[in-house]
């Protein structure tokens, strides 16, 4: 079921080797209860509980892509969720910061994903301003539908940092790539639409 959940995002668009072997090695079922274990391989997005998503694997894998990653590089994810998204940039050697809003979903992954031998450095709290005290980051990852474009992250990224975001209204959003050109220009391409559940917090969704 893996290796046609592979084959399916393939034949998407994703061409990066190293994130098809990390969703092929990461067990994705791990993250479902047993009673939907038999959705875990279909390329869509699936309840979590608390209203959050994990989200479609063809998203993991098109935002990952986006971010460019090079090992040792300091990602900030923001929305941890189901620890899935955290998990497949640690298997690209991300060293990764994970900020979750909902405290019940952040205390279940806090406890759940180091069991599967990863240990992201997690934070429970706003992430719509990002998490300044440990920037600058190489990389951002926003799990979330942002309304806008949140200049606190922009300020978070090193030079040469990406910024991917997903903007739009609580039902779409388009996918943004920004990246910090030097302290005073940024470059901005957008993608696809998406779908994401709205960004929490001061800077996002109230």
């Amino acid at each position: 079921m893996r290796k046609l959940l592979i084959k399916e995002i393939v034949a998407k668009g994703i061409k990066d080797r190293r994130i098809l072997d990390a969703m092929m090695k990461l067990p994705r079922h791990f993250f479902f209860d047993d009673i939907f274990v038999s959705h875990a391989y279909e390329d869509k997005a699936f309840p979590i509980g608390q209203g959050q998503t994990i989200s479609q694997p063809y998203t993991v894998a098109f935002q990952t892509e986006l971010l460019e990653i090079q090992p040792g590089d300091k990602i900030l994810e923001i929305g941890t969720g189901s620890g899935y998204q955290a998990a497949i940039l640690m298997e690209l050697g991300a060293d990764v910061y994970t900020i979750e809003y909902n405290e019940v979903l952040y205390k279940k992954t806090k406890s759940f994903l180091p069991n599967l031998g990863y240990r992201p450095k997690f934070f429970h709290g706003d992430g719509s301003k990002g998490l300044p005290q440990h920037a600058p980051y190489d990389g951002i990852i926003v799990t979330a539908g942002a309304p806008t474009l949140p200049q606190d992250l922009v300020k978070q990224l090193k030079v040469g940092g990406k910024l991917i975001i997903p903007v739009g209204n609580d039902k779409t959003q388009v996918m943004y790539r920004l990246k910090k050109i030097d302290e005073n220009k940024i470059s901005k391409k957008a993608f696809n639409n998406f779908s994401f559940v709205p960004l929490r917090g001061e800077k996002g969704w109230k």
